[in-house]
């Protein structure tokens, strides 16, 4: 003889808190600004393609010059002003007071009053591996250009990492802080691994 439950025995909490973390997590991965995203990618990825391919397409030094530095300066307003406002809930600026003073400002948005991030992570990771790897390309070719001799495209090599490496600076200041913040956050990273390495090498 089948026992039926009693209707105390069954509760949907659980159905309904999966549902719940489902829909969180579809939330967070999804890109809620898909043009900001890629406008971000947009123009530094640009600028690295016609910097490698510039040679091959046209020999004129003044053209690829323009091209690169246009698409710099734009990546660089469109990365300060829009996207890491966007994207991450960042933003920095300089500020000039009364009596001519500058002041940089570096801001970051508030958690919302549920404890809920405004920021997706596949927009972060995409905001952030834009940001950090561009950069050390740029790097990469400053160096590559200075030991093979090539001084006309070292200035423009150069624009690539100031412009760039400005807004990735300004937007590690917003992510971690202040400057202290920043270099007690390196201090304690270097004394982790010191006291890994001194635990690896004692028997």
């Amino acid at each position: 003889m089948l026992r039926q439950g009693s209707s105390d025995d069954i509760e949907d909490v659980s159905l309904f808190d999966a549902d719940d973390e489902v829909s969180r997590r579809s939330k967070k991965s999804k890109i809620r600004h898909p043009v900001a995203s890629f406008f971000h990618l947009f123009f530094r990825v640009s600028a690295i393609v016609v910097y490698l391919l510039c040679e091959l397409l046209t020999s004129s030094f003044i053209a690829c010059m323009v091209t690169i530095i246009l698409l710099l300066s734009c990546d660089f307003w469109a990365v300060k002003n829009v996207t890491g406002r966007l994207m991450v809930g960042l933003r920095w600026w300089n500020q000039v007071d009364d009596d001519g003073r500058s002041h940089w400002k570096f801001e970051s948005r508030k958690v919302s009053a549920q404890g809920h991030k405004t920021s997706s992570e596949s927009e972060s990771r995409i905001f952030w591996l834009g940001l950090i790897t561009c950069p050390i390309i740029w790097v990469i070719f400053a160096f590559s250009a200075l030991f093979s001799f090539k001084v006309k495209w070292l200035a423009v090599v150069m624009m690539g990492v100031v412009l760039q490496g400005a807004n990735l600076y300004g937007y590690i200041r917003c992510k971690v802080g202040s400057r202290k913040n920043l270099t007690s956050m390196a201090t304690s990273y270097l004394g982790k691994q010191f006291l890994r390495q001194c635990h690896g090498v004692v028997p």
